[in-house]
């Protein structure tokens, strides 16, 4: 059998949730069976670009970038590069809000098959929002396969009648979970970064994630401002930078915060922050499927995340659940309550995510085989 030559088609290579998750796969195919390529519009390097093509991935760095208004100018340039590359056997989109083009440019001009990829069960307020949604009509239908990592973002990106239909195949967020795990983890690193981060002696309240309308920092800090009430050593740590950092970082300034919350910016390894974490607060509005909270269980921490976010995250006994509406002081109690005493042996929740498909390894099999049968199908 001929490898499979798959194109994921995503925005930029930087260092995200969908793009950390997809190379947690690159890394890990064989290459003899499955290569991945990449198609990104953002003309600058990025955070994985050096890594992608040391494992033999092609970045096609495609313009113009789609807006609304220069619809027909991307599409052309679609159609001119999918015809330059019949090497491409599948096109996988993550890219949801133009994916009718660029997967319909994709059959026009020959290619096997195509997948797309619900990664979001939410959209941005306001007019992005809008625009989102209605790129995402008929999406559906523009594809040979549906992939989405929850059952939220399925019926999101797709609509419920192609999900109750079983048209979705739920493939989750998989990533390396043993790395997360306390004993494989620098102690020595983790003392490190506990001195640097001034958390020595401090209740540490965790939270992994980009600074987006998404992930709610707003209602974090209402809930860290209840539990340094009761907890007068607590610390809020900040892991991860994004558009609206600036903002928040105003709000903390506003709330008489700045001694008590550490901003440490992007970090491609986030594995030693959860070793300080006493408890992750994640009161998102919407999620496809979290990697933070799937890390944080993998790493011991408990967990307190909000009703909003897909259910299959929550697996675990370290992982409470909480409406938004409960208001601010329920969280921070249930907050503490919810503290780990020790970091022990977390080896049954490891078992318990993998059982649960959280882990690349055994999903990497399982995409491989599904490329090659899709492939021979057609």
């Amino acid at each position: 059998m001929s490898r499979v030559n798959v194109l994921q088609v995503i925005g930029e290579l930087e260092l995200g949730g969908a793009e950390s998750r997809i190379m947690d796969i690159t890394r890990r195919l064989d290459p003899e069976r499955c290569h991945y390529d990449f198609m990104v519009f953002n003309p600058k390097r990025q955070h994985y670009d050096d890594e992608a093509e040391a494992l033999g991935c092609r970045i096609f760095r495609i313009q113009p970038r789609f807006k609304l208004y220069n619809w027909t100018a991307y599409r052309k340039a679609l159609e001119l590069f999918f015809e330059e590359h019949p090497e491409i056997d599948i096109v996988q989109g993550h890219m949801t809000s133009s994916a009718v083009i660029y997967l319909k440019a994709a059959r026009k001009k020959g290619i096997k098959c195509t997948i797309a990829h619900a990664r979001s069960a939410g959209t941005d307020p306001g007019l992005k929002g809008l625009i989102t949604r209605f790129m995402r009509l008929g999406l559906a239908d523009c594809a040979d396969e549906l992939f989405a990592c929850s059952a939220e973002a399925a019926v999101s990106v797709f609509g419920n009648a192609a999900y109750k239909a079983g048209r979705v195949k739920i493939i989750p967020n998989a990533l390396e979970l043993d790395k997360f795990a306390g004993e494989n983890v620098s102690t020595a690193k983790v003392e490190e970064l506990r001195e640097n981060c001034g958390l020595k002696d401090a209740y540490v309240v965790g939270h992994v994630g980009r600074f987006h309308y998404a992930k709610n920092h707003e209602f974090l800090l209402e809930v860290f401002k209840e539990i340094k009430k009761e907890k007068k050593n607590a610390k809020l740590l900040l892991v991860g930078g994004g558009e609206r950092e600036a903002f928040i970082r105003q709000t903390v300034s506003e709330l008489g915060l700045n001694e008590a919350v550490i901003f440490t910016g992007m970090q491609s390894d986030t594995a030693p922050y959860y070793q300080l974490m006493d408890v992750l607060v994640f009161p998102s509005r919407y999620e496809g499927l979290p990697g933070t909270v799937v890390e944080a269980q993998a790493a011991g921490v408990p967990c307190v995340i909000s009703d909003t976010i897909t259910k299959e995250v929550a697996v675990t006994g370290l992982v409470k659940v909480l409406s938004l509406s409960e208001g601010a002081k329920l969280w921070a109690d249930k907050a503490v309550e919810m503290t780990r005493d020790t970091v022990g042996d977390n080896s049954d929740n490891i078992r318990i995510l993998k059982e649960k498909g959280f882990d690349v390894g055994a999903q990497t099999e399982m995409l491989m085989d599904m490329y090659e049968k899709m492939v021979n199908k057609k």
